[in-house]
This record gives structure tokens, sequence and C-alpha cells, in this order.
């Protein structure tokens, strides 16, 4: 594969099925890049509930403890005719002073208790996510922000809107509203500025600042961060991007909450120092170029077809995009046709409605899904982890289970395409994480060099991608060139479904992408999983994105291979690219 990148929710990992043993998915520091890992992130948390709720038993009681041995001397002194004389006060007062206030003072029972709830957490440590997920988890936010447009406060309220202009558009309404900690934006504003990202660390900072001041004088256990942390990382990064003037500001704010801090106190002495100096800092205002780390010419296109789906036209403005019932000539297809749509001709891109049902998609998931590794890109003779890709995915041969050489022989006869290897890869399965993605790339190989060619398979000349899950916002798949995008399709029988119907039981089908990725190649190259190949590339890129929850999807690649007697009717057409975006499963966690 190219370098590229795609923001999507599917499963990633190249490890081929059939030897050895399952990969690590939960590898600390890979938990972000998969929800499913994510999902499994749910067990340590529990397990830790689980420990707390056992100290704060035991504390109860300590504490009920406490109290009756406090009432209990408290009615002594309560009572004013308590004679001293009486010899048993009188030895029960020394006693108590003597005695019983240094077992309550040194008492161990606070720290047994805090003791098993540490040796508790350190059992579960090595299986938690580690400060490399936090880092990811926070710039997939920020992701999420850029691509679909959506406002920082917004998203520490719990809402995913997009506002431009006088406009306002949902672009994802959660079932349950959950909102952001003024803790919760320091940490992600925070990992933008420890890369030197104040395009997006001043957002979240000022967030976080805002949220501080509303509860200053409160505190919380598990907060790392305080409103003085959140102003002193604000004035820095505004003096950074220019905005001498407000940095100052910031910063004697913060020493009126901590005056003895000398080195924000030089800070506000170089600030006004420079603002004396050229006057007129104090009122520009510096403008914040957003970073574009891999340099996309195509990130305008991509991100815009990721937000409004892009100019697809339908089949009422062009007469030549049908819907049809495919038999592609094939005797496995004539007493069940496949329902298909064309989408688009150049490049030629088909959906084919209904092609798996939810049990083969949740089959295939549960084969998959011990199999899970961190997806890489190559690099010259390397495989490398890559920040325009975060997903993870597993190879899936056909001899894992039954149910793989059935689905081989439908999409067989479907495209007229030989599905065995060396014509075709074995099934790649796709499950992308939190802000997940793998942007505008190629999916065939752009260069001779390329270590493809060595595999005497030719290169890649189809894709055929399979929807695993349905989604709750977008999961389009982006063409950049041809600037259109198909969202993800889940139907049930009788019409297309948006979830479960309450009290009814509900079979689902899920359909499937198929496009040609190389111009002039013949039409007979299945595309089982991620090998396809052929010959010269084409100007062909793709994108995915996604947000929440796993959305999965195998997808196959066809090599190059010599015609056959049956050739599919499939029409060949432009190389293109594709992604999905946002996309979350419909599966409850």
């Amino acid at each position: 594969m190219g370098p590229a990148a795609r923001l999507a929710l599917l499963l990633a990992s190249l490890l081929a099925v059939g030897s050895g043993s399952p990969a690590v998915a939960a590898e600390r520091g890979d938990t972000f890049s998969a929800l499913t890992s994510v999902a499994r992130a749910l067990g340590p948390e529990r397990q830790l509930l689980g420990l707390l709720r056992r100290y704060l038993l035991g504390e109860e009681a300590r504490l009920r403890d406490l109290t009756r041995f406090y009432d209990k001397v408290l009615s002594l002194h309560e009572d004013s005719a308590t004679p001293v004389a009486n010899p048993l006060l009188a030895f029960t007062l020394i006693k108590r002073l003597q005695s019983d206030w240094r077992n309550v003072v040194h008492s161990l029972e606070a720290s047994e208790n805090i003791r098993a709830l540490k040796d508790g957490y350190e059992k579960v440590e090595q299986d938690l996510p580690a400060f490399e997920d936090l880092e990811g988890a926070a710039r997939a936010l920020m992701r999420l922000q850029d691509v679909y447009m959506l406002n920082v406060k917004g998203l520490a309220r719990g809402v995913f809107q997009r506002v431009t202009g006088s406009a306002v558009t949902d672009v994802y309404s959660p079932r349950r509203l959950f909102s952001l900690t003024a803790d919760d934006c320091f940490q992600v504003g925070k990992v933008a500025y420890d890369t030197g990202d104040f395009y997006h660390a001043i957002p979240w900072l000022e967030e976080a600042v805002s949220l501080f001041r509303r509860s200053y004088g409160e505190w919380n256990t598990e907060d790392e961060a305080s409103l003085e942390d959140a102003l002193d990382h604000l004035a820095f990064a505004y003096f950074q991007v220019g905005n001498v003037s407000y940095a100052l500001n910031l910063s004697q704010e913060f020493l009126l909450y901590s005056p003895n801090n000398k080195r924000v106190a030089r800070n506000v002495l170089k600030y006004e120092r420079l603002l004396s100096e050229s006057p007129h800092q104090a009122v520009a205002e510096a403008v914040i170029q957003r970073p574009n780390v891999p340099h996309l010419q195509t990130r305008d296109t991509y991100e815009g077809l990721c937000q409004t789906l892009g100019s697809q036209p339908t089949h009422f403005q062009l007469s030549s995009l049908y819907c049809s019932y495919e038999t592609n000539s094939s005797p496995y297809l004539l007493l069940q046709p496949a329902r298909k749509e064309v989408i688009h001709l150049k490049p030629y891109v088909v959906l084919y409605h209904d092609f798996v049902n939810d049990l083969e998609a949740q089959k295939i998931r549960g084969l998959a899904e011990p199999w899970l590794q961190r997806s890489v890109v190559a690099s010259g003779e390397k495989q490398l982890q890559v920040e325009y890709r975060i997903s993870k995915s597993a190879w899936l041969k056909d001899t894992v289970d039954p149910m793989l050489v059935t689905l081989d022989h439908r999409i067989a006869a479907l495209t007229g395409l030989d599905v065995h290897p060396p014509y075709a890869e074995y099934l790649q399965v796709v499950n992308y994480g939190i802000g997940g993605h793998y942007e505008p790339h190629f999916d065939h190989a752009t260069s001779p060099s390329s270590p493809l060619y060595r595999m005497k398979s030719g290169n890649r000349v189809a894709t055929f991608m399979i929807y695993l899950s349905s989604v709750e916002a977008g999961g389009a798949t982006a063409f950049i060139y041809a600037n259109f995008s198909v969202p993800v399709v889940k139907h049930c029988f009788g019409g297309t479904c948006i979830g479960v119907v309450k009290g009814m039981m509900t079979r689902f089908m899920l359909a499937v992408l198929f496009w040609w990725e190389i111009n002039g190649w013949p039409t007979s190259g299945y595309m089982s999983t991620d090998r396809n190949s052929a010959g010269p590339a084409a100007r062909a890129r793709k994108t995915k994105l996604i947000a929440e929850r796993s959305s999965w999807s195998p997808v196959a690649f066809q090599r190059s291979q010599k015609s056959k007697t049956r050739v599919g009717r499939e029409k060949r057409g432009q190389p293109s690219g594709r992604g999905p975006c946002f996309t979350r499963e419909h599966l409850r966690i």
C-alpha cells in the first residue's frame, strides 16, 4: 500500500491466521487504535470498581467505628455533672489519654484498606492503557474536531455539532450525553501543547481554564491538573503564537492564585518588556495555521466528502446509473441474484446489497478479533506503524472456517474473479479505533520497486469491501478524485433498517462495495481480502474516518490474472480511492 490515510472504524492487523498464537490485541500503547481493544479495557475497569467498592466498605466500617468512639467520649464531656472523683471515670479518662487515643491515631486499619486497594491495582496495571493510548485518544478527538469541524465547547458538553456561520449541524447524537471535565480538556490540550501544536492546544486549554474557573476551590481526587496548570500552559501557548498581550493577562491571573511562583513572575516581566518595546503586539491577533502533518493536497476534499458525502449523483439525475438483479451468468446466483446498485461509472463503483447476513458478519469478526494487530504501511523494505493509519487488522485464510469458503464462492460468482492465491489475497479484517483513520492513499502499489512485485502475484486491480456492522453516524467511503462518497449500508429483509426494532427480532443483511483499482485490466480477477495486483498505478486514493465504537469491514483485494473463460459483466473504470468516515459499530458494548 502506498502512503496515505483513512479515518474509519474497521479491523486491522497484518497477521495470517493458521500458525502461531493469537496476537495480544490489547498491547499497551495500542489500545486506542481499535475499538475492540477499547471495549476490552472495560474489563480491567470493572475489576478496579470492585476493588474500590471493597475499599469504600472497609473505610465506611472504619469511620463508623471512629464515629462511635467520638460520640462516646463527647457524651462524657457534655455531661457537666460527670464527677472526675468517680474512680471508674477517672480510670477510663487516664486510659483513653494514655492508650485509647494512641490506638485510634496510629490505627493500621486505614493503611491496610489502602494497601489492599493498591495491591489490587498493581495486579491489573499491566492490562491498563499506557500513556501512549492517552495521547492517541486525545489526538483522535482533535482529528474528529478537524474533519467534522466540531466545536470544542460543544464537545466538552458532549455535543457533536458542526457550526458554520449561523448553521448548526448535528453530526452525531449519542444515546447518553456525556460531558468532559476541566481536567479532561486540559489533558487533550496538553497532548497538543507538548508537540507544539498550538492550533489544537489553545481551544482545549481555553475550555479547561473556563471549567476550572467555575469550580475553583473544589478538588477532585482523580484530577491531575488545576486552574494554575491550565493558565500556565495557555499563557505560554498564546506567547508562542505571538499574542503577548493575552499571555501577560493569563500570567497575571496565575499569580493571583500562586503569587510565589518565580518562573511565572519572570514571564510577566518579560511580556511587559516585549509589549513596551513593540506596542503593536498588544493588539495584534496571530493567525494560527492548522498543522498538516502528512502534507495532504487532497485534505480539504477528503474532509468535505466526510462531512457532506460529496456531490454523489442520484439515479434520477443520471439515467446511466441503475439498480438490477445480477447473476453474472453464474449458476450459483440463479436462484438468488445479487442486488446490484451502480454508484459511479468513472471510476466504476458498485454496491451489492444484502451480501452477508448478521450471523456471518459476527462470525468473521469473532474469527479475526484474537489476531488483531496494529495496522502498518509499507515504507521501502519496512512495515511501519504510522499516525495516518490508526487501526488494527487481521488476515484470515479460508481454511480457518468453512463459512469463509462459502464467502469466497459467493464473491467469485459475483465478480467472475479467481479468489484463490496468488490471484487474490486472504481476507483482511480491519477495525478502527477512536478517531481511527487511513488518510487518502492507494490500495495498489505505485512504484515498480514495491515488495509486492517480488511476490510474483502482480499488483492489486480491484477491491471488494464488505461492511460488517452498521454505523450511527457517517461511515462513508470517500473517492477523492471522483468527488463522491458511499455511506455504510446495512439492510434488513424487506427494507432499510436503522437498528433493531423494539420488541422485534430483525435479521440484518450487510452490503459490499466493489471497485477496480487500476485502469485497463481484465474483468476476471478476484479480490478476496487484501491482495490485488496489476501494472501501472492510476490516480486513485482512498480515505476513511471514524469516531466511536467499532465498525468492521473485511477487505478483499484482487491481483492481476489472465482472463478466464467465464468473465464477469462488470465494466472497467478509472481507479479510485476510498475511506470510511466517522463510523460506529451497531452492536452494544
